[in-house]
């Protein structure tokens, strides 16, 4: 395994013991040096919005949805993002989208 590949699944495993600070902080670095490993940036994400980091999750998610418009846990992702910053209107928007996308109600 690479040293990318290693890091990555140490920030997952960061991330799984509920160390979302910890996480963001390695998933930060796989980032910068992968920035198009989609499954990178989405746990970097949701690393983010868990620690309440919530401006960093709402950029990085947003980058996600302009490369990967159907990513449907970008969208659901976002709208709860959104909702926690106060902007529940906005945040429809994306919540409507997920729900469209997966079927959900």
């Amino acid at each position: 395994m690479d040293r990318l590949a290693e890091e990555y699944e140490r920030g997952r495993l960061f991330f799984e013991l509920k160390d979302y600070i910890g996480a963001a902080r390695i998933l930060a670095d796989v980032v910068a040096e992968a920035p198009d490993d989609l499954a990178a940036r989405l746990l970097l994400a949701r690393a983010y919005y868990h620690s309440a980091q919530l401006g960093r999750a709402e950029s990085e998610l947003r980058l996600i949805l302009e490369r990967h418009p159907a990513e449907d846990y970008a969208c659901l992702l976002l709208g709860r993002t959104l909702e926690r910053r106060s902007r529940p209107e906005e945040a429809a928007r994306y919540l409507r989208l997920h729900a469209a996308m997966t079927g959900a109600a």
